[in-house]
């Protein structure tokens, strides 16, 4: 039913008046824009010609509406109509009258923008196509009808360049010679037609165009004006197909170098265009542009001082000091040329540079000897917006530093924070002098510089803090300055105060702390919060230890107090003020409270005050922490009830974050201030605290149970306290302790709450033991117990019996091995029980008085149950931690005579020996020698189990006794047997743990030929040298760094598929295919990912990506997974090495993404398939994210698909939404 409204409309539209005109074609927007809006053909077609008509009125705001009309319109009318519109529009565009032309290439642009669908395109691109390469190709258009044909042809290739593939050879030989059309605007539009165009052209025609490009650069006779556009049109190719261009750096880069050089004199455009390509190449083909990387240095390095029309004779500055009283002929020396637009050339290669600095990691060494002396002295450029660029650069390397030595704590004459160190002292001298300069602008860049400087190399300012101080004065101080300045000046002199020693800046403290307070009273919020950041940090300089002080800090406290006092009583405020203001009050309070006695009683109300607001009270619970927390044990007797009331309350509320402030903060003040509070006062906090312990949430757990312990443990608390803990929390923690869940900092707080809780009043050790131990019954319920519950429960049994003294340990200990010796195998869950709970407490205490107990424990080596024989060789181990001359060698007696139970005894030899390089306790040299004959002797073990546990006792003694057990590994390394060499080398992975150890002095010179058996021709081995090299990479980068140049394609050989790897396995009835280099190459990959955290300065990762990359993607589920994790990082870290290659990885993935498993798989196949296409569609999701992937048609496919499948694109915004 067509809208009754409409031929009203249409009837005023044609009307006398333009007024009316305006309104009717108003309505008809408003009208056409509504969701149910249908037509009829005969008015559809009225309708369209009204509109078209109403394109020329001669009034312009109805011809502004009548465009806008279009929009709609386009959407809701047949493709037969659409063809008309555009014909017509065409015609008036190329034949019209001048002052039609216009409107006709707005409306036609604004038809392409909202075509419906591809096929009503297809049929309008058809007939349009033609009619534009005629206005653009004939001779005699007029300049400014080309120009609008060209610019709707870039919109129309720019949308719809891949529907037009069989017309692309005729529009590249139409668009290739306007290149060398006289008139500059013909030019400029075709160079951005012919990029548009280029993003959907085959490689063939690619390179067809770029032939041509460069043809039209190697003939010597051109005209300037024309080369400059050829070398734009390089730069635009470049920038529209990315990684594409890569094949044709050959031809162009030594052009684009040759013509930099060689320009004339005024030709700065020429210079500033090719070193835009360059760094569009830098960027987009990084494995490439490769081999030109260091004459490229060369090229920028040359032209970032370029300045042909200006000799700078003030070279130095002769003194600091004496620059400032000539401030005001600064102008007089200053050079100043409209016609000089050499600072173009020096932008762009700054801009070129900071690419370079950017997509080379590997090149930074290089980048400190060449690039970093020169960024320096051009920090002094005179021209303001390159002098932004020249700092951006020199940012980009330091950033770049850093992320190259993230986790790097030795600096070595190689590494490049220590180059960066030696520059230091230049740095400063530069910055200090652009601090001087008037533009503001100048001054928040060198701020910028120096904050980054701080960031990488945290105490490098030490010595330069006195040259800094008027600098920052000045941007504090000075009537110009502008809120940004101050907020920069004010961040760094807090990243600086943070990260220096305080005793640096004790000399300047009253220059630092006048223009600072000073800062707290402007009217900015944001200067007034970073202003009060920084008081915080001026507070822990100023007195950096309460005890001893060697500065007189008293002249500052005052002043610090009343300059935040008067921030924390102001009611109407930014909350961002408000809490900086609170946290700034509670250091200063409990860094000073002894010289503010008198001010106590006025500021600490106001504080709780605050507790008492939604808004504040998180910052507010916070300070009073770091208040009762300080040595200086102030009197808070006007407040503390009232505080504790606040806080009980908290326990109760919603947030989390509160409710974990607010324990920690009870906590601390019952132990400072638990005499003043009382009993009463615990019973309610106990009754709060049980509701959140739980395995819920095990952070807030420790939590809760820490402060529990507090309480109990304080002497004053009375007997009802320890009964409210008897009812509310016993009950929860005996709940807790049946959780798989617990671990870590729950499960030790859990521990301590059993010990304490046995020495509070009126609590019986029977009932706590028999509680504790009928939590491991199962129930009928629930069933079994899980097995790291009964290790938490042994855990907790052990504690409590410690805790409770001899008698009642070693009557617990009896009971324990009347239950081994009543040999009921009915009954293994309370056997199992018993074993785990002797283990931990011989672990804690000498069970050697308890005549035959290892005998005993050891008769369960022969129970039918596995968990008890390993709960066994659990117990025997640990008992001998508590007396080792007794037990070991009675452990090391019975591996050698014992042949079945060996795998079990050196189990429990692994627990003496773990235990001992955690507690870095010391061996008996016999000992040692005895256990590593045995050791050795069981390297060649048949059973893979016997040799992990033989190699992680070697590794872990190799913690202990590191001179002598590294050359024993390394000897080994050459032996015949293969499964020796790799126990050797999976022992060196046990050893290389995440904490600094003495082992790594030793190991550092001999890992090499560990590593290198990553060459074996034993597969075994090749996967013991990976995953060693995978643990090396992840707890001690800085082992194997100078290694990786070797290491690396033996590694990347690791991930390839080996023919000789895979067998046939004959079943009978049919056949079965083994890879057994499958873990091998799992491995390696996983290895890679580690690399690329830790050691990214040292991988190229174009060589990698393709072909072994490529090929992992292609390769079994088990392998996918690590390559689809490992596109995904590379996709964040290097950007440009992926967007390199991003067709290639494409077929992979949507191979993945788009399979279905065989109709009759079982359940586990279809759920590893699932998670395949979820990893897949990770790694899809980073790809999205770089920046340019739309030069990628194949990309671009494969995002269109998983938008239309319904499933996939599900999955795909759930993945992206994480």
């Amino acid at each position: 039913m067509a809208n009754s409204s409409i031929p009203g409309i249409l009837e005023k539209m044609t009307g006398k008046d333009k007024d009316y005109r305006y309104m009717a074609t108003s309505d008809l927007l408003n009208e056409l824009n509504k969701e149910g809006f249908k037509l009829d053909n005969d008015l559809e077609l009225r309708l369209s010609n009204i509109v078209l008509q109403q394109l020329d009125d001669a009034a312009g705001d109805v011809s502004g509406l009548a465009v806008k009309c279009l929009a709609p319109l386009v959407k809701k009318i047949h493709e037969a109509q659409v063809l008309e519109m555009t014909d017509k529009l065409c015609d008036k565009l190329l034949n019209g009258k001048d002052q039609h032309r216009d409107i006709a290439s707005i409306a036609l642009k604004t038809i392409f923008s909202e075509v419906p669908t591809s096929s009503v395109a297809q049929s309008v691109l058809i007939s349009v196509s033609p009619k534009l390469i005629g206005g653009i190709t004939n001779p005699a258009m007029k300049t400014d009808i080309k120009c609008e044909c060209l610019d709707i042809l870039s919109d129309i290739l720019h949308k719809f360049g891949n529907l037009m593939t069989s017309d692309h050879e005729v529009l590249l030989g139409a668009l290739l010679p306007q290149l060398s059309s006289n008139q500059a605007s013909v030019r400029k539009k075709t160079v951005s037609c012919i990029a548009s165009l280029a993003s959907s052209l085959s490689d063939d025609l690619l390179a067809k165009a770029t032939i041509a490009v460069v043809r039209l650069l190697q003939n010597k006779g051109t005209k300037p004006e024309m080369t400059r556009t050829n070398i734009q049109m390089i730069g635009a190719l470049s920038r529209a197909v990315g990684y594409r261009f890569g094949p044709h750096l050959g031809d162009t880069v030594p052009i684009l170098i040759q013509y930099c050089m060689n320009a004339s004199e005024n030709d700065e455009e020429l210079r500033e265009y090719s070193l835009q390509a360059l760094e569009s190449f830098l960027l987009r083909c990084p494995r490439d542009i490769f081999s030109y990387c260091n004459e490229i240095l060369q090229l920028t390095l040359e032209y970032l001082s370029y300045d042909p029309n200006f000799t700078d004779n003030m070279e130095e500055d002769t003194d600091d000091e004496i620059h400032d009283e000539d401030d005001d002929d600064d102008s007089a020396n200053e050079y100043t040329d409209d016609e000089d637009v050499s600072w173009k050339v020096r932008r762009a290669a700054a801009k070129c540079l900071a690419a370079l600095i950017v997509s080379r990691p590997e090149m930074l060494s290089n980048l400190y000897d060449e690039a970093c002396p020169k960024l320096i002295d051009r920090f002094k450029e005179r021209e303001e917006n390159v002098k932004m660029d020249v700092f951006n650069t020199f940012i980009e390397l330091l950033r770049q530093t850093g992320n190259v030595t993230k986790g790097q704590i030795d600096i070595d004459k190689l590494s490049p924070r220590w180059s960066l160190k030696q520059e230091v002292p230049k740095v400063v001298k530069s910055i200090n002098r652009q601090l001087r300069e008037k533009s503001i602008k100048t001054k928040i860049g060198a701020f910028s510089v120096l904050k980054e400087l701080v960031v990488v190399l945290p105490d490098c300012l030490a010595d330069h803090i006195g040259s800094l101080i008027p600098g920052i004065e000045k941007a504090l101080c000075e009537k110009s300055s502008t809120s940004n300045l101050k907020i920069e000046a004010l961040i760094f002199t807090r990243l600086v105060l943070a990260s220096h020693s305080p005793a640096v800046f004790h000399p300047y403290i009253k220059a630092i702390s006048a223009p600072v307070l000073s800062a707290v009273g402007e009217r900015y919020y944001k200067v007034t919060a970073e202003a009060l950041r920084v008081c915080g940090e001026l507070v822990r300089v100023v007195r950096p230890n309460i005890k001893v002080s060697d500065f007189d800090f008293k002249p500052y406290v005052h002043p610090i107090y009343n300059a935040i006092m008067s921030r924390l009583t102001n009611q109407d405020q930014d909350q961002e003020v408000k809490e900086c203001a609170i946290s700034c009050m509670g250091l200063l309070v409990s860094t000073f409270g002894d010289h503010l006695t008198a001010d106590l009683p006025a500021c600490l109300p106001v504080l709780v005050d605050r507790m008492g607001n939604e808004i504040t009270r998180l910052t507010a619970v916070k300070a009073f922490a770091v208040i009762a927390a300080s040595p200086l044990h102030l009197d808070l007797s006007c407040v503390l009830e009232h505080v504790i009331v606040e806080l009980t309350a908290f326990l109760r509320k919603a947030n989390r974050a509160l409710r974990q402030a607010t324990l920690g903060t009870l906590n601390t003040l019952i132990v400072a201030y638990g005499d003043k509070i009382g009993s009463a006062a615990y019973e309610v906090i106990i009754v709060e605290l049980s509701t959140l312990i739980s395995d819920s949430d095990l952070h807030m757990t420790a939590l809760a149970l820490e402060l529990c312990c507090t309480l109990m443990s304080d002497r004053r608390s009375g007997p009802s306290v320890g009964l409210t803990v008897r009812n509310k929390v016993l009950p929860q923690a005996l709940a807790l302790v049946k959780s798989s869940l617990l671990q870590g900092q729950a499960l030790l707080a859990l521990q301590n709450f059993f010990a304490t809780l046995v020495y509070s009043a009126n609590t019986s050790f029977d009932v706590l033991l028999e509680s504790l131990l009928s939590t491991a019954k199962p129930s009928p319920q629930s069933g079994g117990i899980a097995k790291q519950a009964l290790f938490s429960i042994a855990q907790c049994v052990a504690v409590l019996c410690l805790a409770a003294g001899d008698q009642k340990c070693s009557s617990t200990v009896k009971m324990l091995t009347e239950i081994l010796k009543d040999d009921s195998s009915t009954n293994s869950a309370k056997q199992h029980l018993a074993l785990l709970c002797l283990g931990e407490i011989g672990r804690r205490k000498d069970l050697s008085s308890h005549a035959h107990i290892e005998n005993i424990v050891i008769e369960s080596f022969q129970s039918p149950f596995e968990e008890i024989k390993s709960a066994a060789s659990y117990a025997l181990g640990n008992i001998a931690v508590g007396n080792l001359p007794k037990y070991l060698p009675f452990i090391l007696n019975q591996i050698d005579n014992q042949q079945k139970k060996q795998y079990l005894l050196l189990h429990s030899l692994k627990e003496v020996i773990v235990r001992q390089s955690v507690d870095k306790a010391e061996f008996q040299d016999s000992s040692v020698e005895k256990i590593l004959n045995l050791l050795f002797n069981h390297c060649e073990s048949e059973e893979e189990g016997v040799r992990n546990v033989v190699a992680e006792c070697l590794g872990k003694i190799a913690l202990i006794k590191p001179s002598k057990l590294v050359p024993a590994l390394k000897e080994r390394t050459t032996s015949p047997a293969a499964f020796t060499r790799a126990t050797v080398v999976v022992a060196v992975k046990y050893s290389i743990v995440e904490r600094p150890e003495k082992i790594d002095s030793v190991l550092y010179p001999e890992i090499s030929s560990f590593l290198m058996l990553i060459k074996d021709q034993d597969r075994h081995v090749r996967r013991a040298a990976v995953l060693a090299l995978s643990i090396a990479g992840h707890n001690k980068p800085n082992l194997i760094k100078s290694l990786l140049p070797e290491l690396l394609p033996l590694l990347y050989d690791q991930t390839v598929i080996k023919k000789e790897l895979i067998r046939t396995v004959d079943l009978g009835p049919f056949k079965h295919t083994v890879d057994d280099g499958l873990e091998l190459r799992k491995a390696a990959f996983e290895c890679v990912d580690t690399l690329l955290d830790n050691c990214l300065d040292q991988l190229n990762p174009s060589s990698f990506i393709v072909p072994y990359l490529k090929s992992g993607l292609d390769d079994h589920y088990d392998v996918k997974m690590p390559c689809h994790l490992i596109l995904s990082k590379l996709a964040d870290k290097c950007p440009s090495a992926v967007l390199a290659v991003l067709d290639s990885l494409v077929d992979p993935l949507q191979k993945t993404v788009n399979f279905k498993p065989k109709q009759d798989a079982v359940k586990q196949e279809v759920d590893r398939n699932e998670d395949m296409i979820r990893s897949a569609l990770r790694a899809v999701a980073s790809l999205n994210r770089i920046s340019g992937g739309d030069c990628s048609h194949k990309f671009k496919n494969l995002m269109a698909e998983i938008a239309k499948s319904q499933s996939l694109w599900e999955k795909y915004c759930s993945i992206r939404n994480e």
